[in-house]
């Protein structure tokens, strides 16, 4: 086995090991994610609000953070919508709204960090670390063997199921 195979398996092992708690953090985040649209691990939490009062019942929405606000009903200064009110004499806005615990709401901000914040430095190194697995995985064991030749095939089927699910 050639120096760089050694090194390889040896990066490669001690890189997993290193990332595991991260794996595991994103794995499970991730699945909470692929429930975002849903009520799905979510609390419903009450709020009152106060805000600018005589607000146009389109700056409501913006003032209070809720987006897709829908007004249901005005009577006499208090605009009704789904979650709650909105008092407009006196800025007051009661509603509820479902979110996630503090817990998982963190978890999930692994995947949804930007430039904006500190976090996006982790989610590059985690990236260019999965695709250092990738690319190190082809030196885990000779070409020649039965092995590299099967998982080739194994590599090549996950390339395009995943193909397949993206584009379908």
């Amino acid at each position: 086995m050639s120096n760089l195979s050694k090194n390889m398996r040896v990066y490669h092992r001690y890189l997993g090991f290193f990332l595991a708690g991260i794996m595991a953090i994103y794995s499970i985040s991730g699945i909470v994610l692929i429930f975002r649209e849903t009520s799905v691990f979510k609390k419903v939490t009450h709020k009152v609000m106060n805000v600018a009062p005589n607000l146009k019942n389109e700056e409501i929405g913006p003032a209070i953070k809720l987006k897709n606000l829908k007004i249901t009903e005005e009577v006499g200064g208090i605009v009704k919508f789904e979650q709650g009110t909105y008092n407009k004499t006196t800025g007051v806005a009661d509603f509820k709204i479902k979110e996630l615990p503090y817990f998982i709401n963190k978890l999930t901000s692994f995947h949804k960090a930007s430039t904006k914040q500190p976090l996006y430095y982790l989610n590059i190194f985690f990236a260019c670390s999965l695709m250092f697995f990738v690319i190190s995985t082809f030196w885990m064991f000779l070409p020649s063997t039965d092995i590299f030749k099967k998982g080739l095939y194994f590599t090549l089927a996950g390339f395009v199921l995943a193909l397949i699910l993206l584009f379908v």
